[in-house]
């Protein structure tokens, strides 16, 4: 019995760290309105880096080359491909006068592969502003550039936007990914807006040139594969230089992993650059995931026993209440609201799955780019 209560105590904390969580620095983000800003007509450079991605190049580089925007440049860089996407390239190059191409051969692959591929296109870019974005995506509008350059001013030179997957009907593991992808979209945009920015993804990013080169580029994180989103973010990015856009047309749309295999070793990679984050956001990220898979475990194992179980349930739809509430908002905020029907069983699932990947990257490193 003293265990049992002792466990129980230790659930009613755990609760409360949920609590703040969900209630208080995530509802920052869900009970913010987008700001608005005046549209601004500053000169921008998109910076898409692909390796061998010449299908989807050609399906999803007009939404980009057709958006409403009176001065923008595009930064295509062929990182050492062996299929046609340099042919791809250059034959968009030919109808298109506001085309770049930096050709990275394969002598020159092996130091830091997409890192360094993304130093040669900053530098070759024209305009400061510069926009980020994958192969594999493209904007759900052709405001998209507009959205996210109007928050560039004197003060902000850090934008932070939402990369969403496109939705698969009758598919569960789509469901799991694009919860995984808002849930981490949350996180992003709740902790910028208290003044703790930690991360951005590569999907739809915008940052300043003047922040690459302060920062000597991808220089103290060189060595790490990925990262040339959130590692680089996580250290230059701050309270007084970020902004977040999460209006609708800012958002870009690209493709999900079709199977658990894929994504799982997609998730290893990305999550293997925590690690790397500053004290203070592995802390807090820490503390949430510990703090999660307590709460699910506590419950277990008090409702087994019964212990104190009229509390343990008061307390369970107490935190599962705001939980909905907040990722419902937020959800809606990202055209996500299909999701909020599952939450539990998402939420679950994705726990035993990000456990699964803390246990593999502790047996072995990934260590790759494609």
């Amino acid at each position: 019995m003293l265990l049992l209560e002792i466990l129980y105590y230790c659930f009613v904390v755990v609760v409360g760290i949920q609590v703040v969580y969900f209630g208080i620095i995530f509802g920052s983000f869900a009970f913010c309105k987008p700001v608005s800003i005046s549209k601004k007509n500053i000169p921008v450079s998109i910076i898409i880096c692909a390796k061998n991605e010449a299908g989807n190049i050609k399906k999803y580089l007009p939404s980009i080359l057709n958006q409403e925007y009176p001065e923008f440049e595009v930064v295509l860089i062929n990182d050492a491909s062996h299929d046609e996407t340099l042919d791809v390239f250059e034959g968009f190059a030919r109808d298109h006068k506001n085309i770049k191409i930096v050709n990275v051969k394969n002598v020159e692959a092996f130091w830091a592969k997409k890192k360094y591929a993304l130093t040669l296109g900053i530098k070759a870019a024209t305009h400061n502003q510069l926009l980020f974005t994958d192969a594999d995506c493209e904007p759900v509008s052709n405001q998209w550039i507009s959205e996210m350059a109007s928050h560039f001013s004197t003060e902000n030179t850090v934008i932070l936007g939402y990369g969403a997957y496109h939705k698969i009907k009758k598919s569960f593991l789509n469901k799991l990914i694009r919860y995984e992808t808002v849930l981490t979209a949350i996180q992003y945009f709740s902790f910028a807006q208290i003044g703790t920015p930690f991360m951005g993804v590569g999907r739809n990013l915008a940052y300043h040139r003047d922040e690459f080169f302060k920062a000597n580029g991808f220089i103290n994180h060189i060595d790490v594969r990925s990262g040339d989103d959130d590692l680089f973010i996580n250290e230059v990015a701050s309270s007084d230089n970020t902004a977040v856009c999460f209006t609708p047309d800012s958002f870009t749309t690209s493709q999900p992993k079709l199977s658990f295999k894929n994504w799982f070793r997609q998730k290893r990679r990305h999550i293997s650059t925590a690690h790397r984050y500053k004290f203070s956001h592995k802390a807090l990220l820490a503390l949430f995931y510990s703090s999660q898979l307590l709460f699910w475990v506590l419950s277990i194992i008090l409702f087994i026993f019964l212990f104190n179980w009229p509390f343990v349930i008061l307390l369970i739809v107490f935190r599962c209440t705001i939980q909905l509430l907040v990722v419902g908002v937020s959800a809606k905020k990202l055209n996500e609201t299909d999701l909020v029907f599952l939450l539990p069983v998402l939420e679950l699932f994705l726990i035993g799955f990000q456990l699964t990947i803390f246990i593999t990257n502790l047996i072995s490193k990934p260590n790759y780019w494609k």
